[in-house]
């Protein structure tokens, strides 16, 4: 009896175990993609990349991994206070993994680039 007991406890921990262990891993990894976006954000932020309406992709490579990450770029007018800006550059960053478009991102970021 005492056995059976112990067989189905070990049973539970080691599960617990390896969803710990999983789980882990996929936010070290949604975290890694994320400084992928906020980087290639960051280069077009500071004029380091020029902000041509379209998509790009491009990979780097972080924490010994590849990342590929894909650029959208669209202008939108912006209405603040009733105010119209006129086109500004829309900025979307994706993230993933696996060289695949088909493959869900990661990493997801959005921002406006100064006109």
């Amino acid at each position: 009896m005492a056995v059976t007991i112990l067989a189905v406890a070990m049973g539970a921990v080691i599960k617990v175990a390896s969803e710990n262990a999983r789980n882990a891993a996929y936010l070290r990894d949604r975290t890694h993609a994320h400084w992928v976006a906020s980087n290639v954000m960051a280069r077009y932020r500071a004029g380091m990349e020029e902000p041509a309406r379209g998509t790009r992709r491009g990979a780097v490579i972080m924490a010994e991994q590849e990342w590929y990450w894909q650029v959208e770029i669209q202008p939108r007018d912006l209405d603040v206070a009733g105010y119209t800006l006129g086109a500004v550059p829309r900025i979307q960053v994706t993230v993933r993994d696996e060289d695949d478009p088909d493959v869900p991102y990661l990493a997801s970021l959005t921002g406006f680039l100064n006109p």
